[in-house]
């Protein structure tokens, strides 16, 4: 390829990716997502080619090689300089996929960014500082779009001065009315895609926006009731409560018709979700882009202004597997919110094993059944439990006329009783009962709700048996550690066939776990000590117990130990207290768990639905209409405060080099996800990728994952900024 004017960059080291490459690949992208959204593909390829020419500006080379400008630069806007060399009848669509694709185009008055509006307000010669040096740089750039076809003609700085204006006089009527463009959707989805793949985005953009096939899933087995019921039906939503190991999996994917979003709880094993579904439709999707999102967001921290942005996964993905994190963004308008309805629209959502033990996950469900339904989503909901209240409120939202409900017969249950459960005082009596099974060469499953205190009974352990094989899984490993201790726990090989770890050893071991394991880790264990739950949790967990079905497994009954909740509030976090001593005081101890009983059971623990009023906080309001302002985005969700879910990244120091010089894929692997305190504000934070928060590399350990403890400045090794 011919590269006009190759030493000026998109992106400096270690990429150093030239201009009009960068401009290319995000035209391919940006032309495939008009293809598949039915938009005018020669505005999107306009859109694409203008949107970073502003790069080619001497004062953004500087700052590739480190050099910060004296007064706030923004290369979109001096992007914007050139939209007289296109057709005027598409400026609006240009000004909507330009000047806004990283900030807004007015910012909070405490954000570290500065839109068009903003610097406006602020700079008495904005146009200047985006147009120094024009004389210059301003032929380099035609020069580069003249490479695509576009008019070549030089631009005087009074034309320059001129599309400015016409810019900052769009914006000044845009921001007074309400919603959101499609096409800054598009164009910021183009961009992450070909950012995130570079030399690999020729490749891939091939392959999005595929339908795959899913016939895999209309598998039978007399085992999986499910697997033997109807999923035709011209009723576009599926609602399904069943029992773990019925088979909501695969029927929830037969009732899907296009492109497919499948999301876990916010803590589950997202990746061993990932694996499996890859592995099920390798045979007849030898090509399919399947993607994985987690959901950690990119974290900007400036002085006592926390900025949230959602990371992006890559666009147009066949199947993409993900937290609701991505999905909820959307409701709080987030940075990038615009490209997830892009890549959402019109397709089938799975929300798999709703949790519903807290008003805001509830609320969280709500506004997310209400906005997919907005965006003429397909959504299937599957759960093993459901409070009744929860049910009518969700049945409510999609209309009882537009959902196919499935449930398992009273008969269906009875094969699914497999538990007893064993009410306990403290971890004293799970220890005794833990040593009798290690001496029957029982697979023992260990299940704290903080991951330090699953770090200290993994101590424990360790001490007490130095012979059998533990293992420590929870969220706040590097991804990397983690999905290699999810496949060592799984005890399968590259194939699918059992290597005798963990799950499928024939001996003693044990699993200390968090709230990860509760879903989607498809795993079979003998003996489980739990602490108390809400019942919802604690059925997830059960189901990792006797979970493998076959005919000699129906009707045995395998051991869950339940501890007693603590006496102090703060020691019962993240539950509150109060639903936590109704979950325990419902379980009959000494008994089989009935299947058939556990509605009733659910109903008494979540007698109504606590939905704490998000509506102020969303900008998609019930009655269906957006609430922000055009061209702009919220800096911060209520999820980022309420919910108790690891949304930041997090690097050791002695990653920080590799992860600067790395790709996507590998950058990922190397990231902690966490809880966001104020504690990170101490901390140093990249640059680079998803902007993670470099910790002391003495916090991390691959057998304990992070401390949070020791995130202190003051246990750095070195402290230059790299």
């Amino acid at each position: 390829m011919n590269i006009p004017c190759k030493h000026i960059k998109a992106k400096g080291a270690p990429d150093n990716t030239p201009l009009f490459q960068h401009l290319e690949q995000v035209r391919q992208v940006a032309e495939t997502i008009a293809n598949a959204k039915n938009l005018d593909v020669s505005i999107a390829r306009a859109g694409a080619l203008l949107h970073d020419i502003g790069k080619a500006s001497p004062i953004f080379q500087a700052q590739l090689e480190g050099v910060r400008p004296k007064r706030f630069f923004r290369h979109e806007i001096a992007s914007i300089l050139f939209i007289s060399l296109f057709d005027p009848a598409i400026y609006p669509q240009l000004i909507e996929m330009v000047v806004g694709h990283h900030k807004s185009i007015r910012t909070p008055n405490n954000s570290t960014a500065k839109g068009i509006l903003d610097l406006d307000d602020s700079c008495d010669d904005s146009f200047v500082v985006h147009a120094e040096k024009w004389d210059l740089w301003m032929p380099q750039a035609i020069e580069i779009l003249e490479g695509f076809g576009v008019s070549g003609r030089l631009l005087s700085l009074q034309e320059a001065e001129s599309n400015y204006l016409f810019v900052l006089d769009y914006c000044d009527n845009a921001i007074k009315q309400q919603g959101y463009s499609k096409w800054k959707g598009l164009l910021v989805g183009a961009d992450h895609f070909a950012s995130a793949l570079g030399d690999k985005t020729q490749e891939q953009v091939s392959r999005i926006f595929q339908t795959p096939n899913l016939t895999y899933f209309n598998r039978k087995h007399p085992l999986y009731p499910l697997s033997l019921k109807e999923s035709d039906s011209s009723k576009p939503h599926t609602m399904i409560v069943a029992s773990t190991g019925a088979g909501k999996t695969d029927f929830l994917f037969r009732r899907c018709k296009g492109r497919v979003f499948y999301t876990l709880p916010f803590q589950a094993s997202i990746n061993a979700m990932y694996k499996r579904v890859k592995r099920d439709l390798e045979e007849t999707n030898p090509n399919l882009d399947i993607r994985l999102l987690h959901s950690s967001s990119q974290i900007v921290v400036s002085g006592t202004s926390v900025e949230e942005k959602t990371i992006q996964g890559h666009i147009g993905s066949s199947i993409k597997v993900l937290t609701p994190h991505q999905i909820a963004s959307i409701a709080f308008g987030l940075q990038g919110f615009e490209a997830t309805i892009a890549d959402l629209e019109g397709c089938d959502v799975i929300l798999d094993e709703i949790h519903t033990y807290s008003g805001v996950t509830q609320s969280i469900v709500f506004k997310i059944v209400q906005v997919l339904k907005h965006l003429n989503c397909r959504i299937h909901i599957g759960t093993a439990t459901m409070p009744t209240a929860l049910y009518a409120q969700v049945m409510e939202v999609l209309g009882k006329e537009n959902v196919l409900e499935v449930k398992l017969s009273n008969e269906e249950m009875d094969a699914f009783d497999r538990h007893t459960v064993h009410k306990i005082a403290t971890w004293n009596d799970g220890y005794a009962e833990i040593a009798h099974a290690i001496a029957e060469s029982k697979k023992v499953l260990v299940v704290c709700n903080k991951v330090q205190n699953a770090q200290e009974q993994y101590t424990y352990f360790r001490e007490q048996y130095p012979n059998v094989p533990i293992i420590l899984l929870h969220s706040r490993f590097k991804r990397m550690d983690r999905a290699q201790k999810e496949k060592l726990l799984l005890g399968l090989n590259e194939e699918g066939a059992p290597n005798g770890t963990f799950n499928t050893s024939t001996q003693a071991c044990i699993v200390v776990s968090t709230q990860v394991v509760e879903v989607s880790l498809d795993i079979s264990f003998d003996i489980m000590v739990t602490e108390t739950a809400p019942l919802d949790a604690l059925i997830q967990r059960f189901g990792r117990i006797n979970r493998k079905r076959t005919e000699a497994t129906i009707g045995r009954f395998m051991p869950v130990y339940v501890i007693q909740p603590p006496e102090k509030e703060t020691d019962c976090r993240p539950y509150k207290k109060e639903v936590l001593v109704r979950s325990y005081d419902v379980l009959a101890t000494n008994e089989i768990l009935k299947e058939r009983g556990l509605q009733e059971k659910i109903d008494t623990v979540f007698p109504n639905i606590d939905v704490l009023n998000i509506e102020q906080h969303s900008v998609f309001k019930q009655d269906g209409k957006w609430q922000i302002d055009f061209l702009t985005h919220r800096n911060k969700s209520i999820l980022f405060e309420l919910l108790e879910i690891d949304s930041v990244a997090c690097i050791t120091e002695d990653d920080e080099i590799s992860y600067r010089e790395s790709d996507y894929d590998t950058r990922v692997g190397m990231e902690i996800p966490a809880k966001f305190n104020y504690s990170f504000k101490m901390l140093r934070q990249s640059i680079y990728g998803s902007r993670p928060f470099i910790v002391p590399s003495s916090a991390y350990s691959h057998e304990l994952g992070l401390n949070m403890l020791m995130l202190k400045p003051e246990f750095y090794t070195t402290f230059e900024f790299l």
